[in-house]
């Protein structure tokens, strides 16, 4: 059976996987890592494309895509062809190691991106190679937390969205880091056809039986207030009121909150929807008082 036509999407943001032949180990010091990233730099360049978060597995690799006129396959190709080029001459070699085939998903940018980035940095978590994300140095966690941040890599997209400031960015960062992941967003953003475990060495899950496809657009602030205020038995209008109670402070985070996850507006848009100071609601999505 002939396989699937890949979908491009100029501007779409990808999932992309890239795996070690038969699960083999593709990296095997920092010369390895450091090299990669460098063939990886030339790609973006080389193709327009923008790379938002990033992680280096010991046998695959994940990465969060934007590509432009170029198609996916283009960077990928460079990257697995280029680097494995350099491997084989290092280790006088033969053979393939890549899988032939990457995988990859498209995935809705306004509705999924934050969740992608977590999914992504929390790899080394799920495999059992370290207990924080900040403990696996080959991630653009750290970059989102402060760290250098080589230029190929666009962590600005992400930040608008948590705040309207660095250090209230990274700090509503860490809050969404340490927050418990919403299994509705693991389903749009995975190349798994269903949950399973990932085993220890960061083994990849099962790749998917058919080509997904985009989710819809995301809901407007309208939309979101109305579901919080049914569920908390709030009038809209005592929520957009100045009035102080704490039920009504705990809706208005909660919508704030839902619009950030769900990429339905930045900071800036759901404090003037909410008729509050970014700052003010930011400190309230960042616990305190």
């Amino acid at each position: 059976m002939p396989r699937q036509r890949r979908v491009h999407v100029p501007g779409g943001l990808y999932h992309a996987v890239l795996r070690g032949n038969h699960r083999q180990a593709v990296f095997a010091g920092s010369d390895d890592y450091l090299c990669f990233e460098e063939i990886v730099a030339r790609a973006l360049d080389r193709y327009g494309a923008s790379l938002f978060a990033y992680c280096w597995m010991t046998n695959h690799v994940h990465l969060a895509i934007r590509v432009a006129e170029a198609p996916l396959g283009a960077v990928m190709s460079i990257v697995a062809s280029r680097y494995a080029r350099a491997k084989q001459r290092s280790l006088a070699t033969t053979g393939h190691l890549f899988e032939r085939r990457y995988r990859a998903r498209l995935v809705d940018a306004d509705r999924y991106l934050l969740a992608l980035v977590r999914y992504i940095h929390l790899n080394p978590v799920r495999a059992h190679m370290v207990a924080d994300p900040r403990d696996y140095p080959w991630s653009s966690h750290r970059a989102y937390l402060g760290a250098p941040c080589p230029g190929w890599l666009r962590i600005e997209a992400v930040l608008d969205v948590l705040g309207t400031s660095a250090d209230t960015a990274r700090t509503a960062y860490r809050r969404f880091m340490n927050a418990v992941p919403d299994d509705s967003a693991r389903e749009a953003i995975t190349l798994a056809t269903r949950p399973g475990p990932v085993q220890r060495g960061g083994t990849e899950l099962p790749a998917p039986t058919r080509e997904p496809t985009c989710r819809g657009v995301p809901r407007s602030l309208d939309a979101i207030a109305a579901e919080v205020a049914a569920e908390l038995r709030l009038a809209i209008d005592d929520i957009l009121s100045k009035r102080r109670h704490p039920t009504l402070v705990r809706a208005r985070t909660e919508i704030a909150q839902r619009a950030l996850l769900e990429g339905a507006a930045n900071l800036s848009q759901v404090a003037r929807y909410l008729n509050r100071a970014p700052s003010t609601l930011s400190g309230r999505l960042l616990g305190q008082r």
